[in-house]
């Protein structure tokens, strides 16, 4: 708890609760180990809130203890110190911040739905531009255990224009493409996919997301009515549209559908009020990814069935299609016997391409052409034979003429 407060500085009974003790049924444990941490001046009430919630903050003494608590890469909160008025009467604070509240039951609701513990957050990171802006994020969340390794959130309470909301994801999309201390400017851009991020400062900075595209950026939306919420998702899916929705890959021609997201900020938004009234919490399908219809679990909100995945199907469908246009064009090409109409086999087809002088038989099959070939071979022994016998017979006669009557009186 003292962590907690350590990190988040204010929070009412109900945000601890919903982030270290999900499981209650209710928020006494909680109220209970809080008076006890005051008793041992560990934490006091800062002020009440209109709701009726205690607002605790840690003192001095809490606050130091925090810190040692904290590991030290986890940045903790400022101190909120006790005033005093003229007469040494301590100053109760009012004017809560309602956005400070909303950041906090943010953290709490996910937390207590098991992504992550309250060491897994941090507020107020800044992201710094070449231009001198720095993109701060209310919340980052770090759950590698829960399937997100890292996620920027946002949280509005339907208060900023719908511009600045769109610009806070164009400037996280700049953020993201710009590159890391001392890398190579020329590798970067011949890298393609996932192999740019390596160049990239975010990946100093954040771990691989393991899906395609930078780190998930979450706007958390709550207050007004629920017309004005879904209105306000719908103009900030238009607005932002460019820096969400992908790109095409290579060969759309051939059928390609699939989306290349490496580029891209995956963005999904929800509600407070929806994932409080859902049973299953932050860990039901109360996450809505900007260019989808559906309500989903944040785990498939997050994920990409129309990414890389379904760009080797689709890359595999469309190589099979086109060997299968060639195989058919190319068997349209293929000689059929002039004899007996059979088509060339390939190696019949291949034996006369690859012959520099057209033959006599090559309008034949191999059958046929061997067939040809013995006719022709049997016509020449036949012609030889019969030119034999010719001769034969001739000599044969004049043999016969020198041994007759005269013959043999000379």
């Amino acid at each position: 708890m003292l962590r907690a407060l350590g990190i988040f500085q204010r929070a009412t009974a109900e945000h601890l609760w919903r982030m270290l003790r999900p499981g209650d049924r209710h928020d006494r444990i909680t109220r209970d180990t809080l008076n006890a941490l005051k008793k041992q001046g560990m934490v006091r009430v800062e002020t009440r809130l209109e709701s009726g919630h205690n607002l605790w903050v840690l003192t001095d003494r809490g606050h130091k203890e925090a810190r040692l608590l904290l590991p030290k890469n986890i940045k903790i909160s400022a101190l909120r110190r006790l005033e005093y008025d003229d007469e040494g009467e301590p100053v109760v604070r009012d004017g809560y911040d309602e956005h400070a509240a909303a950041v906090t039951m943010t953290a709490a609701v996910l937390t207590g739905a098991g992504f992550g513990t309250p060491l897994s957050w941090q507020t107020e990171i800044g992201h710094k531009l070449p231009y001198g802006y720095t993109q701060y994020a209310d919340l980052t969340m770090r759950a590698p255990d829960a399937g997100v390794p890292a996620m920027l959130l946002e949280v509005d309470r339907v208060t900023e224009p719908v511009d600045d909301l769109a610009a806070k994801v164009r400037r996280y999309h700049e953020w993201f493409g710009l590159l890391a201390p001392k890398a190579d400017a020329d590798k970067e851009k011949a890298a393609r996919g996932a192999a740019v991020h390596g160049f990239r400062l975010w990946s100093r900075l954040y771990p691989e997301t393991g899906r395609e595209g930078y780190v998930p950026l979450a706007f958390v939306f709550t207050g007004k009515t629920a017309a004005q919420r879904e209105s306000r998702m719908r103009r900030l899916e238009q607005a932002a549209r460019p820096y969400f929705a992908g790109t095409a890959y290579p060969g759309k021609g051939a059928g390609i559908t699939a989306a290349d997201y490496h580029q891209a900020v995956p963005v999904v938004v929800t509600e407070l009020e929806r994932i409080t009234a859902d049973p299953a919490g932050a860990a039901g399908a109360v996450w809505r990814r900007l260019g989808r219809d559906e309500w989903q679990t944040l785990h498939q909100a997050l994920d990409n069935p129309d990414g890389d995945r379904l760009y080797a199907v689709q890359w595999e469908q469309a190589r099979r299609r086109q060997a299968e246009r060639e195989a058919a064009e190319r068997e349209a090409q293929r000689p059929v016997c002039a004899r007996c109409g059979a088509k060339f086999t390939d190696e019949r087809w291949q034996r006369l391409r690859r012959s520099s002088w057209p033959g006599k038989w090559d309008d034949l099959c191999e059958p046929c052409g061997a067939e040809a070939v013995a006719r022709v071979e049997a016509e020449r022994v036949a012609r030889r034979q019969a030119e034999e016998a010719v001769v034969r017979e001739a000599a044969e006669a004049e043999t016969k003429k020198g041994s007759g009557l005269f013959g043999r009186r000379r």
